[in-house]
């Protein structure tokens, strides 16, 4: 009797199942808001699932570089002392909200605005650059992927990466 009673109540949820399931994929406006919960919330690792490889391939490159110079200085600041220059400032800002959001063929540019509540005078607007990356399951449409922020003040994050490790 139990096993029927357990039949009874599993049984229309399988009912009420959809036969086959759709995938969703992230649209430009939720990469924006993973981007400024990872600014937010001071944890940039959730970012690495939806950056482009090239882009992800270009940070580790930077890091390994910081890394080495970090070693071999250990009294000075190395060029990423203050982590990657996800933003146009490194200040911690305590707001983040997606402005506008702008698809064209197989690239997005979704802008970012980061607000000071104790002092707007400082708020800014950084622009997040996304492409449209073919998927083995979905390769007519492709998966949105990270591949730079333009900053507010000039310059790329690809840009301050490269940068940071030029000699004057």
């Amino acid at each position: 009797m139990r096993r029927l009673s357990l039949a009874l109540v599993i049984l229309p949820l399988f009912a009420a199942a959809p036969a086959q399931a759709e995938m969703v994929t992230l649209t430009p406006q939720l990469i924006g808001e993973i981007f400024c919960m990872a600014r937010i919330g001071n944890d940039d690792g959730i970012l690495s699932g939806v950056l482009t490889d090239e882009l992800r391939t270009l940070i580790a490159y930077a890091e390994a570089r910081n890394d080495t110079i970090a070693r071999a200085h250990p009294d000075e600041k190395p060029p990423l002392g203050d982590g990657i220059p996800w933003s146009s400032f490194p200040d911690y800002a305590g707001e983040c909200a997606i402005g506008s959001v702008a698809i064209e063929g197989e690239t997005a540019r979704v802008v970012v605005d980061f607000g000071f509540p104790e002092d707007h005078s400082a708020d800014f607007s950084d622009t997040l650059h996304l492409k449209a990356i073919p998927h083995r399951y979905d390769p007519a449409t492709g998966i949105w992927r990270l591949d730079d922020v333009a900053y507010t003040t000039d310059g790329t994050l690809r840009q301050s990466l490269t940068a940071a490790f030029e000699t004057p």
